[in-house]
């Protein structure tokens, strides 16, 4: 089978179909998109994630004199119960893999920091701020370790898991993972029924040229293969649009919008877009041919 006849008889069915044709790759490009960006957020997701939970601590907040949770009674942790927590927390290692007091006036520079400008700073004294163990644990899964250990004892007025202040966000981001999922699914759904409609009005058009080859002896593979690879040519096209549209998304939404405004976390290289590229041309072309075969072993009866 010469190459430039199938190559000719793809262009020739394409141009037959040009606008279904270009239906067909716009709305693939848009689910494909979709479909890339989802693999993005998640990837970002995890990067966050790691970042995050290597930084995250357990934070042992001692008792004030007037705190009110039961093992705050006897009011104010005193020197013998802050001495205790922390030989009891050394204990700990190498699951604690470091401990950091933090006191009264390093708990008040703090907040002062964090709220500068704002009034709520100047409502509050050093007095008011609770002294901490801040815990840094070498796996931060076993939060549960120290939260047995600490919790309602002596002193300790609160043990924070700064884990669970992330989470929600985190499930947020994964909610809209999911969400652009489902829409690039049904996105994709709609680009396939275009081209199952595009190759039976091609195989429909081409019916004379189809019989012609049919008694002349041609295969069913070189009657079926132009078919084909017309699916995969406009799936491969709208992969390219993808590719480039998640590019694009990666260069002005991640390193010249998120990057310069939120330097507090960590965010997704360019490595994620190249591992996410293979994707969308195994859905975008794969998934069409498979469905241009299915569609003409139905409607192309040779």
């Amino acid at each position: 089978m010469r190459l430039t006849f199938v190559t000719s008889e793809i262009v020739t069915g394409l141009r037959r179909n040009l606008t279904m044709t270009i239906a067909v790759v716009i709305t693939t490009a848009v689910a494909l998109s979709l479909f890339g960006l989802a693999m993005l957020t998640g990837k970002q997701v995890n990067t966050m994630k790691d970042y995050w939970y290597d930084k995250v601590e357990v934070s042992l907040f001692l008792c004030l004199p007037d705190s009110a949770t039961t093992s705050c009674r006897s009011g104010a942790v005193t020197d013998s119960q802050r001495n205790e927590i922390r030989a009891d927390l050394d204990k700990l290692r190498p699951l604690v893999s470091g401990v950091f007091y933090e006191s009264k006036t390093q708990a008040y520079e703090r907040f002062k920091h964090q709220f500068a400008g704002s009034a709520i700073a100047d409502n509050i004294t050093p007095d008011q701020m609770p002294e901490s163990f801040r815990v840094k644990l070498s796996d931060p899964t076993k939060y549960d370790v120290i939260y047995s250990a600490f919790d309602g004892r002596p002193g300790v007025e609160q043990v924070q898991d700064q884990r669970k202040v992330l989470e929600p966000f985190f499930r947020v981001l994964r909610a809209v993972t999911v969400g652009a999922l489902l829409l690039a699914g049904i996105i994709l759904a709609a680009a396939l029924l275009l081209i199952i409609n595009t190759i039976r009005i091609s195989a429909f058009s081409r019916r004379r040229e189809t019989g012609i080859k049919r008694l002349v002896g041609a295969s069913n593979l070189s009657i079926r293969l132009p078919f084909i690879l017309e699916g995969a040519v406009a799936g491969a096209v709208g992969a390219c649009l993808a590719t480039a549209l998640v590019a694009l998304a990666k260069w002005g939404g991640v390193d010249h919008y998120l990057k310069p405004n939120f330097r507090f976390t960590a965010f997704i290289g360019w490595g994620a877009v190249g591992s996410t590229v293979p994707w969308l041309f195994l859905f975008g072309v794969g998934v069409s041919a498979l469905v241009s075969a299915v569609t003409l072993r139905r409607y192309l009866r040779v």
